[in-house]
């Protein structure tokens, strides 16, 4: 008689171990955020935007001793602050540092569309050793993603344009992250409807001629 077959798990995670721990990660992301509210708070925009950029280098240094690596949209968005942040300092125009977000939204959609035009979706070359989606999913979730980048580029103009600076700061702290976060929860049933299929792991070949 042959052996039970075993299956792998239908879920498209690949392995929870693969993914980075929640609050470490939340932490390396929301740290210079807070920073940048608190420094905005206590001594205006640009005193905000220096704390910003030194808590940004320290987040990323965090990182690579945590994962050995930098997440590419935190290292992305980290050399915009750099650059975007010494350009308030240095001319001292708030300008600058406003218009990272939208920057770094369009960079990403650009990316995104770019990867479904030639057929490579990005995502799944950043995820794919940790998601396991169908060709479609993956064309699916890179369309809604880069859509959803395009939006909070569109926001943030209208936020920064329209608004205090204090409302812009207030808004980038906790407007952004939790926007993305709700985003990514959304997108969960499609991840299920996508996954690929379970796939037949067979027992030793020898054993199954012996049955």
């Amino acid at each position: 008689m042959k052996p039970p077959l075993k299956r792998k798990s239908a879920l498209p995670a690949k392995s929870a171990a693969a993914q980075p721990a929640l609050l470490p990660k939340l932490a390396i992301e929301l740290g210079p955020l807070l920073v940048f509210f608190a420094g905005n708070a206590v001594g205006g925009i640009y005193a905000g935007t220096g704390a910003f950029m030194v808590a940004t280098l320290i987040s990323l240094a965090v990182a690579w001793l945590l994962y050995h690596k930098l997440p590419v949209m935190p290292l992305v968005s980290g050399v915009i602050v750099f650059v975007f942040g010494g350009l308030t300092l240095y001319l001292r125009d708030d300008t600058f540092i406003k218009l990272k977000p939208t920057i770094v939204y369009s960079l990403f959609a650009v990316l995104l569309a770019g990867g479904l035009i030639f057929k490579k979706p990005v995502l799944e070359l950043l995820f794919g050793p940790v998601f396991t989606l169908t060709e479609e999913g993956w064309r699916k979730l890179s369309l809604r993603w880069a859509t959803f980048f395009v939006a909070m580029a569109i926001v943030n103009e209208i936020v920064w344009r329209n608004f205090s600076t204090d409302a812009w700061v207030s808004f980038k702290a906790f407007g952004f992250l939790p926007l993305t976060f709700l985003f990514a929860l959304a997108q969960v049933p499609l991840m299920q409807r996508h996954g690929e299929p379970p796939q037949a792991e067979t027992g030793d070949p020898e054993e199954e001629k012996r049955a």
